[in-house]
C-alpha cells in the first residue's frame, strides 16, 4: 500500500513508522515543511496511559522516549501566598523537538522516506497514493480545501497565552497565580528535559488590553511576564522560540472538531484527517499529542484487524472513525471543562475560594477526576483535605476521628442545622385529594426522612386551588390542609433527624393538566379551570388551554395566596421554605422573556420581568419566621434561544439575595417545549456553580446527581453547598444510607430500628469492594 503523511508531526510520523514496521512492503512517505530535525515549541504532555499503549505497539520508540522524558506524579499549586502539592497524578513531558526527533530517526531506521522543506497545498499532489494522511497541523490546508466534507466546527477561545520556557527546573507540573491591578494570570508549569521548562502565560481578553499587551512586541511580553512571575522564577530568565511569528506572541485557542474524518478524493485516494487537523484539545489537560499518537495506534490496529489491501480502506476508515470520535469526543469535553475553569477562574473562583478549595476546583476541573479518584491518586492529601473542609463546616475533630467526606459535614442557615448536606428534591406524586396530603405523603417523605438526608422537601405545594398543576397535586390554601401537613411534620421531627420543607408555587399557565401517568401536561378531559399567567400563551401550542394575562387585581390576590401558604407551612411546623420562581410555572412565567410579554412594567427588561416576583417573595419573606431559611428556586437557562441565560440567572440570583433569599437552588429549562437541554451527569451543576461564584449567594445543585461521587465532587469543590438528589430517591429511600456505606463511612447514624441491617450492609460493599481489586 502506497500511503503518504502530509505534515511530520507526532501524528504522521507515528503512524508511519507503526504501519511501516507492521508491514515493510508498505511505501510510506512522510512530507515536512521544515528542515531536517528541526521543529518549534517547548515541552509536550501526555499521559502514563499513552506511554503504556505506546510499549505495546512500539518498544523501541517507547524505550527511546522513556530515556529522553521528564516523569512526575505531583501537582503543585502556588496561590495566595501558599504552597499545596498533591501527588499521584501521573504525566510524562518531553521537549516536542526530542519527541519528533525521535520519531524521525525511527522512521528512518524502518525505511519510511523522509521529505523536508516541501510545502503541501492539496492532497492531489499525491494521485498515485491509496492513503493520504492529512497530519498538517491545527491551520490544515488539507481540511480547508475539503471543508465542505469535513465540516470542520472551529471556535476561537477568548483567553490569550504566550508558550515560553525557562532554564528554571520544576519538580513538579506548576500552576501559579498572579493578581494584578487589572486581573488574573495564571502559569501552567511542567519541566519537559534535563535542562528546560515549559512556561504558558494565559489572562483574559480584558486582563491582557489592559495591560497594553495588545501593543507589546515579543521582547516586551517576555520582559511583562519576567517580571509577573519573578518571585517564581528566582532570577531566571523567560525564552522564546516564536520569532517566526510576526507581531505579538500572545495567542488565542482554537478549538477543532470535525463532523467527517475521511473522503474518497476524484483521483481515487483516500484522504483521512489527524491529529490536530480533526481534533484539538486545550493545553490545560495536556492531551493534544496524546490524541494524535492515540490516533495513529487505532488507525493502525485497524488495519492490522483487516488487512493492508487497499480494498479495505474504505472498512477501516470508517471504523476508525467510529471508534476514535467517541474517545476524542470524551477527552475533548474534558479539555473543554479545563479550559473554561481556566476562562473564569479569575471572574469566578481565584477571590472567592481560599486556598486548599481552589486546589480542589483546580484538580477537578475537567471533571474526569472525581473525588474517589482523588483519593486513589493521593489518599493523604485528600484526607487533610477533607479535614480541612469538616472544620469549615464547624466541625472538631480529634487527630484519630473518621474524617467525614463534605456530604456528611453540616450546614447551618439561620437557626436551622441541617445534619448533612443531601437533599430530598422535590417531586411531584400527583397523589393529593383536593390539595390534601394523606397517608401515602406520610410514607412517602416519612421514610426519605428516615433514609439519611438531611433535608427533605415537600413536592411543590399550590398556594390555590386554581394554582395546581393537576386536581392530584398538594396544596396550602384550608385549613384541613395545614393540618395533613402537620402530621407529617410532627411525624419527621418525631422520628427521624431529618428538616422538613416545604416548596410553595402556582402553576400558572401549566395549571389544569392531568396527572403524569395519564398524560403529563396534556390539559384534563373535563373540568378545567380557568388558567393565568404573565401573559396570554399556551404551554403545549395547539393543544394547551390558553392562560389569561393577569391583572394588578390579580397579582394581588395572588400575593395574597402565597402569603396565606406561608403562613400556613409555618403554622404546619415546616422547618425551611421554597419559593418555585422556576420550570415555566407563575412567577417563571413573569421572569422568562419567552413567557412574558408584557408591555406595562412587569414586561420587558429583566429588572421590570422580576418585579412581580420578587414582590411575591418580600410579601413572603416577611411573613415566615426570620430565624427560618428561605431558598428560591429558579430556571437557570431555558435552554431556548432568546431565553434566561446562565449569565441572566447571576442577575437573577442577586436580586433575590438583595431581597433576602438564603440560597438559590438552580434548576433549569420546562419553560418552553422548544427547548434543547444538553443532558448529561451533573448537567445543571455549572448553573449552582455560577450563581453561587458570582453572585455570592449559597446555592443547592440538582440534576442528575446519582452518587455520593457525585456530590462530594461538587461540594468539596465549591460548586455547591447543598445538592438535591430526585430520581435516585424514588428508587431508594435509604439512597444516603446506602451511598454512606459503598463509600466506608461508617459513622453515620441510621434508625434504631434498622441498625441491624447498617452492619450488613457496609460489610457487603466491604467484600465487593475487596473482590473488584
Amino acid at each position: 500500500m502506497k500511503i503518504v503523511c502530509i505534515g511530520g508531526g507526532p501524528a504522521g510520523l507515528y503512524f508511519a513508522l507503526l504501519m511501516k514496521q507492521q508491514d515493510p512492503a508498505n511505501d510510506i512517505t512522510v512530507v515536512e515543511r521544515n528542515k531536517p530535525y528541526d521543529t518549534f515549541g517547548w515541552g509536550v504532555v501526555f499521559s502514563d496511559a499513552t506511554m503504556d499503549n505506546m510499549r505495546e505497539w512500539d518498544p523501541e520508540t517507547a524505550g527511546e522516549i522513556q530515556e529522553s522524558f521528564n516523569h512526575w506524579d505531583d501537582i503543585e499549586l502556588l496561590f495566595k501566598g501558599r504552597t499545596i502539592r498533591s501527588g499521584g497524578h501521573g504525566f510524562v513531558g518531553i521537549g516536542r523537538k526530542k519527541l519528533l526527533n525521535i520519531l524521525q530517526a525511527r522512521c528512518e531506521r524502518l525505511g519510511v522516506n523522509l521529505v523536508f522543506e516541501t510545502e503541501v497545498t492539496s492532497d492531489a499532489d499525491y494521485a498515485d497514493a491509496d492513503l493520504i494522511i492529512a497530519s498538517d497541523g491545527i491551520n490544515s490546508r488539507i481540511r480547508t480545501q475539503h471543508a465542505d466534507v469535513f465540516k470542520p466546527d472551529i471556535v476561537t477561545r477568548p483567553n490569550r497565552y504566550i508558550w515560553l520556557g525557562t532554564k528554571k527546573l520544576y519538580d513538579a507540573f506548576t500552576f501559579d497565580f498572579v493578581r494584578t491591578e487589572h486581573g488574573w494570570f495564571q502559569a501552567h508549569i511542567y519541566k519537559f528535559d534535563e535542562s528546560t521548562t515549559t512556561f504558558i502565560v494565559e489572562c483574559t481578553e480584558a486582563t491582557w488590553l489592559a495591560h497594553g499587551l495588545d501593543k507589546a512586541d515579543q521582547d516586551a511580553s517576555v520582559a511583562f511576564c519576567e517580571q509577573l512571575f519573578a518571585e517564581n522564577l528566582q532570577g531566571e530568565k523567560l525564552l522564546t522560540n516564536s520569532r517566526h511569528l510576526r507581531g505579538s506572541a500572545w495567542l488565542n485557542f482554537q478549538r477543532v472538531a470535525c463532523e467527517q474524518w475521511w473522503l474518497q478524493n476524484p483521483h481515487g485516494s483516500h484522504l483521512v484527517l489527524m491529529g490536530d487537523a480533526v481534533h484539538t484539545a486545550h493545553f490545560a489537560i495536556g492531551s493534544g499529542t496524546k490524541l494524535a499518537i492515540e490516533d495513529a495506534i487505532e488507525l493502525t490496529r485497524q488495519f492490522k484487524q483487516h488487512g493492508n489491501d487497499p480494498s479495505q480502506i474504505a472498512e477501516v476508515l470508517n471504523t476508525y472513525q467510529a471508534l476514535r470520535r467517541v474517545e476524542t469526543l470524551r477527552l475533548q469535553n474534558a479539555a473543554w471543562n479545563a479550559m473554561e475553569w481556566f476562562e473564569v477562574c479569575g471572574q469566578r473562583y481565584c477571590d472567592q475560594l481560599p486556598p486548599d478549595q481552589f486546589m480542589y476546583s483546580m484538580l477537578t476541573r475537567s471533571q474526569r477526576i472525581s473525588h474517589e479518584n482523588l483519593r486513589l491518586r493521593d489518599a493523604n492529601w485528600l484526607g487533610g483535605y477533607e479535614r480541612w473542609f469538616a472544620e469549615q463546616a464547624g466541625m472538631h475533630l480529634s487527630t484519630d476521628a473518621q474524617v467525614p467526606p463534605p456530604m456528611f459535614t453540616p450546614y447551618t442557615v439561620r437557626s436551622v442545622t441541617l445534619k448533612n448536606r443531601i437533599v430530598v428534591s422535590p417531586m411531584a406524586q400527583y397523589s393529593a385529594v383536593d390539595g390534601l396530603v394523606g397517608d401515602y405523603h406520610l410514607v412517602h417523605l416519612g421514610a426519605r426522612a428516615m433514609g439519611g438526608a438531611g433535608l427533605v422537601f415537600a413536592e411543590m405545594t399550590c398556594v390555590s386551588a386554581q394554582g395546581r398543576i393537576t386536581p392530584g397535586c398538594p396544596g396550602l390554601y384550608a385549613p384541613e390542609h395545614t393540618k395533613a401537613f402537620r402530621r407529617i411534620a410532627d411525624w419527621i421531627h418525631r422520628h427521624t433527624d431529618a428538616k422538613f420543607a416545604i416548596q410553595i408555587g402556582h402553576a400558572g399557565a401549566k395549571a389544569s393538566t392531568r396527572v403524569a401517568w395519564e398524560g403529563i401536561d396534556q390539559p384534563l378531559e373535563s373540568g378545567n379551570w380557568p388558567i393565568i399567567s404573565a401573559s396570554e400563551q399556551q404551554y403545549l401550542e395547539g393543544v394547551s388551554q390558553t392562560s389569561k394575562a393577569m391583572t394588578r387585581a390579580d397579582m394581588d390576590h395572588v400575593t395574597a395566596e402565597f402569603v396565606a401558604a406561608t403562613l400556613a407551612a409555618a403554622e404546619a411546623g415546616a422547618d425551611w421554605l421554597e419559593l418555585h420562581c422556576a420550570h415555566g410555572y407563575l412567577l417563571s412565567s413573569f421572569i422568562s422573556p419567552l413567557t412574558n410579554q408584557r408591555t406595562d412594567e412587569y414586561g420587558g427588561s429583566l429588572e421590570n420581568r422580576l418585579r412581580y416576583p420578587l414582590e411575591v417573595f418580600a410579601a413572603v419573606r416577611a411573613a415566615w419566621p426570620n430565624p427560618l431559611p428561605m431558598s428560591v428556586r429558579i430556571s437557570a437557562h431555558d435552554w431556548v434561544e432568546g431565553g434566561i441565560t446562565p449569565e441572566d440567572a447571576v442577575l437573577i440570583a442577586k436580586a433575590f439575595k438583595a431581597a433576602g433569599a438564603d440560597m438559590i437552588d438552580c434548576s433549569s429549562g420546562q419553560v418552553s417545549k422548544k427547548e434543547q437541554p444538553v443532558y448529561g451527569r451533573m448537567f445543571q451543576t455549572p448553573f449552582a456553580d455560577r450563581v453561587r461564584q458570582e453572585a455570592g449567594i449559597p446555592t443547592i445543585a440538582v440534576g442528575a446527581i446519582s452518587e455520593a461521587d457525585h456530590a462530594n465532587s461538587i461540594l468539596a469543590a465549591g460548586r455547591a453547598d447543598l445538592c438535591a438528589v430526585a430520581r435516585p430517591h424514588l428508587a431508594n429511600p435509604a439512597w444516603t444510607l446506602t451511598e454512606a456505606a459503598k463509600i466506608g463511612y461508617t459513622l453515620i447514624d441510621w434508625p434504631k430500628q434498622y441498625r441491624s441491617g447498617k452492619t450488613q450492609m457496609e460489610a457487603n460493599f466491604a467484600r465487593e469492594k475487596a473482590m473488584g481489586q
